[in-house]
């Protein structure tokens, strides 16, 4: 198994949404602010090549939105989807499933583009087969007008007439080593996919914990459709990668891209950060 952190690039989200009603005195010493009070986020998707397939976990924002739209996220940064799989040797064609979390626009954006004459949104993975939680992908055509902002027609429709969308299921197993968790605060249906690599395990957090920050179970994101959901299923989330030592893979950190987290006297909180790398060399 191969496992490839790749960034797509940063973006600027405004603090307080990102931590409720965390105050701004406690959150800023986390992820500092700048003067518009926005903070600066990663959208950090997984490679894995498991066997005969090469899955990528998410795809980041994409290009294809207008420059008002992009006006709003200050997206920055040298990295992109393209020139981080290009610097594994990864092409888009080569790349077999494509896992999506959720159908938030940071995390599904970079899917499709516009064609040569930019008349029609086409899948950028030609080969791949695109998979969403069946629940979720129904929540998304049908969303609540507070979440509706995140749920962009042009990465949702497409996918369908594409042929290349396909369902998964709470009881579903990817692969031999890759199965999924799934959670309800953050969205309808959030897909974490929990990776097996040798002696260890790998948890795409997604956004049930979008960063080292939101290890904190009452850090919750004002973007949280169900906040006293998500802070349940975050405690027993974390009281099982606890007891069972798994790590978590980060998708938004500006920083870190992998930590474990501890327990305390105050509730879990961060332990330890470190490398995609560190992780794979400490595995048997």
């Amino acid at each position: 198994m191969q496992l490839e952190s790749i960034n797509t690039g940063y973006f600027k989200l405004d603090g307080g949404a990102m931590f409720g009603t965390v105050p701004k005195v406690i959150w800023n010493k986390l992820n500092p602010a700048d003067q518009n009070n926005l903070c600066t986020w990663a959208m950090r998707c997984l490679f894995v090549e498991d066997g005969n397939k090469r899955i990528l976990i998410d795809t980041g924002i994409g290009d294809k939105q207008s420059s008002k739209f992009f006006s709003y996220y200050y997206l920055h940064g040298d990295d992109s989807l393209k020139k981080s799989l290009h610097a594994i040797g990864v092409d888009f064609k080569d790349i077999t499933d494509i896992i999506f979390t959720h159908l938030h626009f940071d995390h599904c954006g970079g899917a499709l583009r516009w064609n040569s004459g930019k008349t029609l949104l086409e899948p950028v993975f030609p080969n791949a087969k695109y998979w969403v939680h069946q629940k979720h992908w129904e929540h998304a055509l049908h969303s609540n007008p507070r979440e509706g902002a995140s749920f962009l027609d042009e990465n949702i429709h497409p996918l369908e007439l594409s042929g290349q969308l396909n369902f998964v299921s709470d009881t579903n197993k990817f692969t031999e080593n890759i199965s999924f968790l799934t959670a309800d605060g953050h969205t309808e249906k959030m897909i974490l996919p929990k990776i097996k690599f040798q002696d260890k395990t790998l948890v795409f957090c997604a956004d049930l914990i979008p960063s080292s920050a939101h290890i904190p179970i009452n850090y919750v994101m004002g973007y949280d459709i169900r906040p006293l959901v998500r802070m349940k299923e975050c405690k027993s989330f974390l009281e099982e990668a606890i007891q069972e030592d798994w790590t978590l893979f980060f998708e938004h950190d500006p920083l870190y891209v992998c930590g474990k987290a501890k327990n305390t006297d105050k509730g879990p909180r961060l332990d330890t950060t470190f490398s995609l790398d560190d992780f794979i060399s400490s595995a048997k």
